[in-house]
């Protein structure tokens, strides 16, 4: 997606709706900052890694995840896989 944001009095600049939902942000929410020639990059900060065990993707966060989250996630993964096989669109 590409946008054009303003930068207010204070240097702030307001991230849209869209984009907020996609990545998860909420206030309070951390961006990594990187400036590469006239570019600015912005990436939410992740506390957690990435590992392979026995060939699997793992993320590791440091602490669990709620059970409640976990469920509600494979729940809405398997929805979108059902919603592409039978050809719906949400």
């Amino acid at each position: 997606m590409n946008t054009i944001v303003n930068i207010d009095k204070a240097g702030r600049i307001v991230l849209p709706k869209a984009i907020r939902e996609e990545l998860q942000l909420t206030p309070g929410s951390s961006l990594e900052l990187e400036l590469s020639e006239d570019r600015i990059f912005l990436r939410p900060e992740r506390k957690g890694r990435m590992y392979k065990k026995d060939g699997i993707w793992v993320f590791h966060a440091g602490s669990p995840m709620p059970a409640n989250l976990i469920q509600e996630t494979i729940k809405n993964v398997r929805k979108e896989r059902e919603d592409q096989i039978l050809g719906k669109k949400r």
